[in-house]
């Protein structure tokens, strides 16, 4: 068993710093890697030593493996930990690092290779027998058998590309009528895009939930899961919040889900942390989608409701101890949400919206968390992913952590560019999310740019009212304040001359 005394962190921002964070309480001392643009970023300076790796483009900075490798042996590090994003799913890398002499503090290389492709994640999950969104197993272009089999699986059912993404060569066919013209219009796209006509077949889920699990195994063949956390509110099929537990998991669907989650990591010989992600219909059916080989960026709500530091978790099954736990040992306490705060604007199709943090300043109380890698006066980089933090709140039940997450939100203060907090306000008082009845389509069902430009104006009307009533109160009272004034600076002249 090897101790890790110096780890860098191949990441940047919030994400490095919050490593950072666990490592110097750990006594492991930390080395950063930045970027030109990253010069004078919080985690540079957090860190107890910092090596530039290259110009502010990532494709020639953090997506650099032999330039943080390099560093690595350079500062004489023991580890390196990828955090989320950049290099953090890459197999090559995983296997760069061990082959320098380093520890890689996530999966094998063979893991994240296996779970990297999804077709291989679903054969290995199928051995399992963890349920599968019904569908094809192997690519199709012959229409009379697609069509055949759309008819097995049963309408509405969605077809897409198999060799691409990004939404190309993807059409939902709600009616057999249909199919052969969505068929050959899917194929057409997908050659013309990736000159590959075929395709994929599977059931189209109308209503769907995000619900995903934490799971952790160790080298030694131990796997749990630390329970769910659920992610469906989304924009551009990207998370903005998330909550743990999930609203609508019974103990019993919790356990099921749990147990299909633990055997996906098995499939894969899997150790350290991971997140194995499913999508939940509007029956409480529940389909293997994908695994994801690294910390996820909304850990801190599995970390509230357990009380378990992941990133200690994962250094110390890197270093090669077995997990402290099994799973009877492990409950849930209370409910925590995150809310994403990102530089964009809500009323622009929640395009990024780079600029200057002219005030900043974070919410405080009891039971807030967050998670940042900035400060006021800094700018947001154009080159990365605009988020500037990750705001969690902890309470007793779902229903506070709501109220106290829109506590929070009205306390944050950033001015000089848009962000996200309005809209994750609008969320957290909009019935279908309090209700938890809501699905990966709520800012298509329920939000519009305008209702956010609506409260502000009746927010203005508010405050504008507030400060007249004080004006007119102050105005009421001004000869006796005036007074008084005169009267406190006389005796105070008085008993200076004394």
């Amino acid at each position: 068993m090897k101790r890790i005394k110096k780890l860098l962190v191949a990441n940047r921002g919030e994400i490095a710093l919050r490593i950072m964070r666990s490592a110097r309480e750990m006594g492991i001392q930390t080395v950063a890697v930045f970027s030109q643009a990253d010069r004078n970023a919080l985690h540079v300076r957090f860190a107890d030593e910092a090596i530039c790796i290259g110009p502010p483009a990532s494709s020639q900075s953090y997506l650099v493996m032999n330039k943080i490798i390099e560093a690595a042996l350079e500062a004489n590090a023991d580890a390196i930990h990828p955090g989320y994003g950049f290099l953090s799913e890459n197999e090559n890398f995983a296997a760069e690092v061990k082959k320098a002499g380093l520890i890689f503090i996530g999966p094998s290389a063979e893991s994240i290779e296996l779970m990297g492709s999804k077709l291989a994640a679903k054969t290995a999950a199928a051995k399992f027998n963890v349920p599968l969104v019904p569908g094809t197993a192997e690519p199709i272009s012959d229409i009379p058998q697609a069509k055949k089999i759309a008819s097995e699986i049963g309408y509405p059912i969605l077809i897409k590309a198999s060799a691409g993404g990004g939404g190309k060569g993807m059409r939902v066919v709600n009616h057999e009528a249909e199919f052969e013209e969505q068929m050959e219009r899917a194929t057409s796209e997908a050659m013309s895009a990736f000159g590959d006509g075929a395709v994929f077949i599977e059931k189209y889920v109308t209503q769907p939930r995000h619900i995903e699990f934490q799971i952790f195994g160790d080298q030694h063949g131990n796997v749990v899961h630390l329970f769910e956390r659920e992610c469906s509110i989304q924009r551009r099929h990207q998370k903005v919040i998330e909550e743990a537990p999930s609203s609508i998991l019974t103990p019993e669907l919790r356990a099921k889900m749990g147990k299909a989650a633990v055997d996906v990591a098995k499939s894969a010989n899997y150790y350290n942390a991971g997140t194995v992600e499913f999508i939940v219909d509007e029956n409480k059916n529940f389909y293997f989608l994908e695994m994801n080989t690294r910390l996820q960026v909304e850990h801190p709500v599995t970390e509230q409701i357990t009380g378990f530091d992941l990133v200690k978790l994962q250094i110390k099954i890197a270093e090669g101890e077995k997990l402290p736990f099994q799973q009877e040992d492990l409950s849930i306490h209370g409910h925590a949400i995150e809310v994403r705060v990102y530089a964009e604007d809500p009323n622009n199709n929640f395009l990024p919206d780079i600029g200057t943090l002219k005030t900043y300043r974070r919410p405080q109380g009891h039971g807030i968390r967050v998670d940042d890698g900035f400060e006021q006066g800094m700018a947001i980089p154009f080159y990365y992913d605009p988020m500037i933090a990750k705001m969690i709140c902890h309470d007793e039940t779902r229903e506070r952590a709501i109220e106290k997450t829109i506590r929070a939100i009205d306390e944050y203060e950033i001015t000089g560019l848009e962000t996200t907090l309005g809209f994750c306000k609008f969320v957290m008082k909009h019935e279908a999310f309090r209700s938890g009845d809501f699905d990966t389509k709520f800012v298509e069902k329920y939000f519009k740019p305008e209702f956010l430009e609506e409260k502000s104006v009746e927010d203005e009307e508010i405050i504008a009212s507030i400060l007249a009533t004080q004006v007119v109160n102050e105005s009421k009272t001004a000869p006796l304040k005036t007074q008084h004034n005169i009267t406190t600076s006389s005796n105070w002249k008085k008993n200076r001359n004394n």
